[in-house]
């Protein structure tokens, strides 16, 4: 089944399978997500992943992280949707918990961290904020 929203599924299975505490998880493939699990991967939000070639669009598989049973991160939301698209210059880059999180924005230099894209001067579409 088609899924209209791919990058909210992707944060949607993030969230539930830290929620039941599954050592990794499985989600099809696209450059938009690999982008932003290599985001979550350098901060330490979640532990490895790779993708899997299926003969289709492959498959990305997520392992998480734990300390002491618990995710590193209690809330990640989207921000940005298909319906209510959520954009930000580079100065009013959203700042998650006085800098504890991170909002995720894709700009026309790539996806990049809050910090990222201040510290380059440009704005783009805040996809999510993770703290």
């Amino acid at each position: 089944m088609p899924v209209s929203d791919p990058i909210s599924d992707f944060l949607t299975r993030i969230r539930n399978a830290a929620k039941a505490k599954h050592k990794r998880f499985d989600v099809p493939c696209s450059n938009m997500k690999i982008e932003i699990a290599k985001i979550l991967k350098e901060q330490g939000y979640i532990g490895d992943f790779e993708k899997i070639e299926d003969n289709k669009q492959g498959l990305l598989r997520v392992s998480l992280r734990y300390h002491n049973g618990k995710a590193p991160f209690d809330k990640i939301t989207r921000i940005s949707r298909p319906g209510i698209r959520r954009y930000a210059g580079a100065a009013e880059a959203p700042r998650v918990r006085n800098g504890l999180g991170i909002a995720i924005l894709s700009t026309p230099k790539g996806v990049l961290t809050d910090k990222q894209a201040r510290q380059n001067n440009v704005g783009g579409e805040v996809l999510c904020t993770i703290y």
